[in-house]
């Protein structure tokens, strides 16, 4: 199928929406989980995973308003969504939001390796997806390593 380049735009456009949308459902999960937390566990939580998502977040929501304006693209607002009930446990959320920035990873890792950003010609959004991809690639080792040590 031959797609014109404002269909391609179009297409680049709702992948970095469904990834930012990821990413915010995590700083969500994460930022419940939070408030489930001891101290020590909090304070590892916002330094290795909070902050990083955050700023993830905020990129993400830059690159899509950015990417949008550049090529007279509707924009969309970003509101991340509920986390889900208390009684998930700080567990269970930082689980969620490894398996939300994973799906952020994998669609902006299928959006790289398809090209579609170079064929549009827009080096800035290519920048910005591996930089995207930068910040959240180490979500789940480190969130792995704070779940192995809640609770002791």
């Amino acid at each position: 199928m031959v797609q014109t380049t404002a269909e391609a735009r179009q297409q680049l456009l709702d992948t970095v929406a469904r990834a930012t949308d990821q990413i915010g459902f995590a700083l969500a999960a994460l930022g419940a989980a939070y408030e489930q937390l001891d101290d020590r566990s909090a304070d590892q939580l916002e330094e290795q995973l909070f902050r990083p998502v955050q700023v993830a977040y905020g990129r993400a929501r830059r690159i899509h308003a950015e990417f949008s304006s550049r090529h007279g693209l509707a924009g969309r607002s970003f509101d991340p969504p509920s986390p889900g009930l208390a009684s998930t446990g700080a567990k269970g959320f930082i689980e969620r939001a490894v398996g939300a920035v994973t799906r952020a990873d994998e669609e902006l890792a299928e959006l790289q390796d398809s090209m579609l950003p170079v064929d549009v010609g827009d080096p800035a959004l290519r920048a910005g997806i591996a930089d995207l991809r930068g910040l959240i690639g180490d979500i789940a080792r480190h969130a792995r390593e704070l779940v192995r040590t809640i609770g002791r």
